[in-house]
């Protein structure tokens, strides 16, 4: 007698934190979370069918994405599962009530190794990039963030990074504009692309307060299995 196949085992996200209102996942580096012209299911989709299995729900699931992070770029991404917390968590974006850090593998230490950057952006749709103008520029927004250099090893450098504003592209345009352009990035200027079409920028921590329990969370995910973000893990120094 053969025994049966174990049947394929259906996706499973990465849960950072789950409960009736908020679905936080860690995002693998190629996942899109909304649709574009690749015709690939965008991650909400797949979280929606996840949670219709598990929960064996015969309706349709609600799951509203708060903020989106770039498809080769990983890490923490919050959805909601009540249009009422989708609501209030819009409101903490607009009112930047919401601490982004994300670390970055640069190939350039910058100098100097702690600051503030503060451009233009203009978003070229055609291109799919943002660029620096001049302030005032029609079109353009401010884009704001600090950075500090957290960790070096031979050839890379890892910088930690606070949003201050969410711009598209925002860190990518502003990184490699000091000459730090993130490992992997073609686009703005890395020399070499990563093996699996990634970049090297996630999205570590969120700090938020939850929209209806109204209690102080602070999400954190562990970068992508990589060799190189597993020797920066070592090397980090305490924050």
């Amino acid at each position: 007698m053969h025994a049966d196949h174990d049947p394929v085992p259906a996706w499973k996200p990465s849960i950072l934190y789950e409960d009736n209102h908020l679905l936080v996942v860690n995002k693998a580096p190629g996942d899109i979370c909304q649709g574009d012209k690749t015709g690939d299911e965008p991650l909400p989709e797949k979280l929606k069918a996840f949670l219709k299995q598990r929960e064996e729900k015969p309706g349709k699931v609600f799951l509203g994405v708060v903020h989106r992070l770039d498809r080769p770029v990983s890490g923490v991404v919050v959805l909601a599962k009540t249009s009422k917390a989708l609501e209030r968590m819009n409101a903490l974006v607009q009112d930047r009530d919401i601490e982004k850090t994300y670390w970055a593998i640069v190939a350039k230490a910058p100098e100097p190794t702690d600051g503030r950057l503060e451009n233009w952006l203009v978003k070229d749709q055609a291109a799919n990039k943002s660029r620096i103008v001049k302030p005032g520029t029609t079109g353009a927004k401010l884009a704001v963030l600090r950075y500090a250099l957290r960790a070096s090893l031979e050839r890379y450098h890892l910088l930690e990074v606070q949003l201050e504003t969410g711009r598209h592209h925002q860190i990518r345009v502003q990184l490699a504009a000091m000459g730090c352009a993130i490992r992997g990035d073609l686009k703005y200027g890395a020399k070499r692309s990563n093996e699996d079409a990634s970049i090297s920028l996630h999205a570590a921590r969120l700090r938020f307060v939850h929209p209806v329990r109204k209690e102080p969370l602070i999400i954190s995910a562990p970068p992508p299995p990589d060799p190189l973000w597993r020797l920066f893990a070592q090397a980090m120094k305490p924050a």
